[in-house]
């Protein structure tokens, strides 16, 4: 397995830090074109709750960013990821504007957008095969599970289809794909998220995110969780789960994340991933292959 660290060393010669941006995006499942609640999971932030200011310019933003983890930086380079939201819902010329400020900055060394796999049209295509020629471009899908019902549940408002379509548009273009899957979805067995993680890598994901499912609070899914309708996994279960799912990744497939960590002002369950730390080092003891 080749780790996101290990990529970066072997392309960049660096480790690479990201910092989290807020492009002032939105989403078809919140702003009425697809729906207005959002998925199931994710928080009022869009999951940008480690995002800068979205108020700020994109510079700003990054000057913020360097200075949160100056005191880890050894030599390091960065990664300008627009995480808030869906980063391609925005018409080309103003993600032109956003993405080419990110990459002008000099110690970016890539830019990382999270977006849906139905918000990347044409015109945004082009851009980001434009920009890759000026420094490397990844684009992180949300696909979260390959199954229709789980997908319905988490109201993800696109089938699985539109998700294979944009692997192959990004891939034609040379651009990187990242796959984010969450584990742990109600309903879900260890079979089915095993079932993900191999369909993507045979789909060709040049990388991949693998996701604890986190109970935030004001979430459709928290309001699920204390009506009794929804369980989490234990940290136990979570390391069976990744026992099984590791060996199932090429050794061509970066691996982003193993984990993950919710926003502890908002982390209703499970309360164990907050501790991240001892997370990830357990993981690395009992997971064959890391």
């Amino acid at each position: 397995m080749i780790t996101l660290n290990d990529y970066a060393k072997e392309r960049f010669g660096c480790k690479l830090y990201k910092i989290a941006l807020n492009g002032g995006f939105t989403c078809p499942v919140r702003d009425g074109t697809l729906d207005t609640k959002g998925c199931i999971f994710c928080s009022a932030g869009g999951s940008g709750e480690f995002a800068e200011d979205g108020r700020l310019s994109i510079t700003e933003q990054i000057e913020r960013g360097k200075a949160r983890v100056a005191k880890k930086i050894r030599g390091g380079k960065y990664i300008a990821y627009f995480q808030a939201y869906t980063g391609t819902y925005a018409p080309a010329e103003r993600l032109r504007t956003l993405y080419e400020e990110a990459l002008s900055h000099p110690d970016v060394a890539a830019l990382s957008v999270a977006t849906r796999p139905d918000c990347l049209p044409k015109d945004v295509l082009d851009l980001l095969e434009e920009l890759n020629k000026v420094k490397p471009v990844w684009v992180e899908l949300g696909l979260q599970s390959i199954h229709e019902r789980t997908a319905r549940y988490i109201r993800r408002g696109y089938p699985l289809s539109v998700y294979d379509e944009a692997v192959r548009a990004l891939k034609k273009r040379g651009i990187t794909v990242i796959t984010h899957l969450i584990l742990g979805l109600p309903g879900e067995t260890a079979e089915d998220m095993c079932a993900s993680v191999r369909y993507v890598c045979d789909g060709r994901t040049d990388g991949i995110k693998l996701q604890l499912l986190h109970i935030l609070k004001g979430t459709d899914l928290a309001r699920e969780y204390q009506a009794g309708r929804v369980n989490v996994l234990s940290e136990d279960e979570y390391i069976d789960i990744l026992k099984k799912c590791i060996p199932l990744i090429p050794d061509d497939v970066v691996v982003h994340r193993l984990t993950g960590d919710g926003d502890k002002k908002l982390l209703i369950a499970p309360l164990w991933s907050a501790d991240k730390k001892n997370v990830l080092n357990r993981i690395r003891k009992e997971v064959p292959g890391l």
